[in-house]
């Protein structure tokens, strides 16, 4: 229990520090609305005064407030329609102002309820760009979907609603039983009796509801996420035809969704049936009892009507308390899950920010890094001099990647994945360097290239947002792609659309390249980046990346021996552990796992060039065989 209390005060002290700024707004809200409702609360006491001047007839005179009110107004003996009039008028001017003040209520609670999820949103959207790639790694991305939009919208219908019901609730019992008790103490009385069994209903009613709000959300966000991977990977389904597979997963997750809000709207209807019928006891008692009075006199029917009005007045607010407390009890859900992400820790960024640029210069001393109790590098030792270009070949899951995600400090080597050793930048220990800064000094082109749904230039600034026309056409001739976008309706100003999914695979990477190539860095990084180009394009490449190396140290990740083979420096991976190191001529000489992966992929291309031998001598004899027969004839 105390647990859970120390949880609701974290979630209310987020938003509550969200509403900086804005709590006036929500202070003159509530003043405008109370002084809107004391307008409203006279106008049923006009139609008492009316209804009895009209049973009365000329006898009528009024008594206490109303007479003072009305001999100043109309005289000393005004007669039945003076009094008449003066009831419908003061009834319309006391309405008006209400309707003025109620309208500067709701200005006022939108304004600062929309502000504060304004607010909360940005927030919510900067700290899930600074989370770490360990939470992102665990994260359903429908899930977050989820708690930046429905969870935001369940917080703002709280802000804009909500909390001026329960204001008005307060409110209306605040003025409106002084006026009750003044009008007649026994009818006062009970016109109070079911409130303790509405409040004690309505409690009843949150505690139940509140779990399954919870349950609620959370089958709204699987729904969401199945509907977001679809839509994502729609050439997937289509490909391997899961069409009907795919509908019927996402039926699954809709009818959970369904049942889920079908037991919540049963829920409900049990409470409101319920509360109906006591308020409308309650009214039917009042009628009942004040009929009894009216009847031996004790009781006018014009404070009857006012009576009637009253309650109808305070008590379905009070009624409307239990909706009131499940928007509660369902933005307390939705604020616990913000706060669940607000709470996550972010990545630091107060290291040092050296003010040079780095020449390039990278050392990797002894580093052994594990991830989720798995050893991933174990003793890494390479130095790479500025300027120069080093590969990294291995199976899958040797580690080649991992090097790259630790130079980027997307992970930290050190306790907290259970690490020992150093990476160095131009002496610098990488883990005291703040990330921004070398995230900065670094370009990284990975095989699953991520376009933007922008134009082709929109994607190239990235990197560089001041980059010029002559510098983007540089970077995309070095990446083979200038002459493709040239062919594009629209050239550079070509929109790819969602995750360039209107390029092939082969120009997603090249326009990859070229985007961190006109970044021009200190650092490149190649991870598997060429492996959707063809041979002839990759050597191209290559041949411009040559050029640049006295610009930028670059590390190559690859399992085309053509790629890498032109590097200074080749480590060869296994298991997380540098197996062999050198140059391809060295290596090629050597014993070991560079040299049978030489005699594979050599013996496959000697196969791929006898095949395409054969079928070229076969189109020969076929063109040779059809000129003879044309000759003949």
């Amino acid at each position: 229990m105390k647990s859970n209390a120390v949880r609701d005060r974290k979630k209310a002290s987020i938003l509550w520090a969200q509403t900086e700024g804005f709590r006036s707004a929500f202070s003159i809200a509530i003043l405008a609305m109370a002084v809107g409702y004391v307008f409203m609360f006279g106008a049923p006491l006009l139609a008492a005064f009316a209804i009895d001047a009209i049973r009365a007839g000329d006898e009528f005179a009024p008594e206490g407030n109303l007479s003072a009110i009305s001999s100043f107004l109309l005289g000393d003996k005004p007669g039945m329609m003076s009094y008449l009039l003066f009831a419908a008028a003061g009834t319309v001017i006391l309405t008006a102002f209400a309707g003025v003040f109620l309208y500067i209520r709701g200005r006022f609670i939108a304004r600062a309820s929309e502000g504060i999820v304004r607010r909360l949103r940005d927030r919510m959207f900067d700290h899930l760009e600074h989370l770490p790639s360990d939470f992102h790694d665990k994260a359903d991305t429908g899930d977050l979907v989820q708690r930046c939009s429905s969870d935001m919208e369940t917080i703002r219908v709280f802000l804009a609603s909500q909390i001026v019901e329960i204001s008005r609730a307060i409110l209306m019992l605040i003025v409106v039983l002084p006026i009750l008790f003044s009008l007649d103490t026994r009818m006062a009385w009970l016109s109070l009796v079911t409130f303790p069994l509405l409040f004690l209903a309505a409690w009843v009613f949150f505690q139940q509801v509140k779990k399954l709000f919870e349950t609620v959300d959370e089958s709204e966000a699987e729904l969401t996420t199945v509907l977001q991977e679809n839509l994502t990977g729609i050439r997937v389904v289509r490909a391997f035809a899961r069409q009907e597979f795919e509908i019927d997963k996402f039926s699954r997750k809709n009818r959970a969704f369904r049942d889920h809000n079908n037991r919540l709207i049963s829920l409900m209807g049990i409470y409101y049936a319920f509360s109906d019928i006591v308020c409308l006891g309650q009214i039917g008692l009042l009628l009942f009892a004040g009929a009894l009075w009216a009847i031996d006199g004790s009781l006018t029917i014009g404070v009857l009507f006012a009576f009637i009005t009253y309650e109808g007045m305070i008590i379905w607010p009070i009624r409307h308390m239990g909706r009131v407390l499940t928007d509660s009890g369902k933005a307390i859900v939705a604020m616990g899950r913000l706060a669940e992400i607000l709470g996550t820790p972010i990545e630091t960024q107060n290291e040092e920010t050296p003010q040079t640029t780095l020449t390039g210069h990278i050392e990797f001393k002894d580093l052994t890094f594990s991830y989720k109790d798995t050893n991933v590098l174990k003793d890494i030792s390479f130095d790479v001099q500025p300027g120069e270009t080093i590969a990294l070949l291995g199976p899958p899951g040797s580690g080649k990647s991992t090097i790259a995600q630790l130079l980027l400090r997307l992970y930290d080597y050190g306790s907290e994945h259970e690490g020992k050793g150093s990476i160095q930048l131009d002496d610098h220990e990488l883990r005291k360097l703040n990330r921004k800064y070398v995230r900065s000094q670094i370009a990284i082109v990975l095989q699953e290239a991520f376009l933007y749904s922008n134009s082709i230039a929109g994607n190239l600034k990235i990197g560089r947002l001041d980059a010029t026309k002559e510098e983007m056409i540089q970077a995309t001739t070095d990446a083979c792609i200038h002459e493709s976008i040239m062919r594009f309706p629209r050239g550079y100003k070509s929109m790819v659309g969602e995750r360039g999914v209107t390029l092939s695979g082969g120009q997603r990477q090249r326009i990859a390249l070229a985007r961190a190539l006109l970044k021009s860095p200190p650092i490149l990084i190649l991870d598997d980046a060429l492996s959707a180009v063809d041979t002839d394009t990759e050597a191209q490449i290559l041949e411009a990346l040559k050029s640049r190396r006295s610009e930028q140290t670059t590390i190559i990740i690859a399992h085309r021996l053509s790629t890498v083979m032109h590097a200074d420096k080749i480590l060869m991976l296994h298991d997380g552990e540098i197996v062999q190191r050198g140059n391809h001529d060295t290596l090629s000489t050597q014993p070991g796992v560079y040299q049978r992966l030489c005699a594979i992929q050599g013996a496959i291309q000697s196969q791929i060039e006898h095949d395409v031998a054969d079928l070229k001598k076969q189109d020969q004899e076929v063109t040779a065989l059809s000129e003879g027969g044309n000759h003949h004839e």
